[in-house]
């Protein structure tokens, strides 16, 4: 029986990200993602942040993770649910 785990994915992005990329990782990812909010340059700083609400196994939310962390100017956090259903 495959367990799927909810939880949220922070995305922090840098001025010299590639938002394309990112993008691109999230659409390959559409089937776990419930939901997802971006704030673009916040205070003028050239930082972008996305929060992405997902719901899948830890294998596929690892997958989303660690395709995107491993982008140029990207750092990702990943806060799970304990429950397992």
């Amino acid at each position: 029986m495959i367990e799927n785990r909810i939880g949220v994915v922070g995305v922090v992005i840098e001025k010299d990200g590639d938002i394309h990329r990112i993008n691109q990782v999230l659409h390959d990812h559409n089937q776990i993602i419930v939901g997802r909010m971006g704030l673009p340059n916040i205070n003028q700083r050239e930082i972008s942040i996305i929060s992405v609400v997902v719901d899948g196994t830890t294998d596929q939310i690892g997958s989303l993770t660690g395709q995107l962390g491993a982008l140029k100017g990207v750092n990702v956090k990943s806060a799970l649910s304990k429950k397992i259903n």
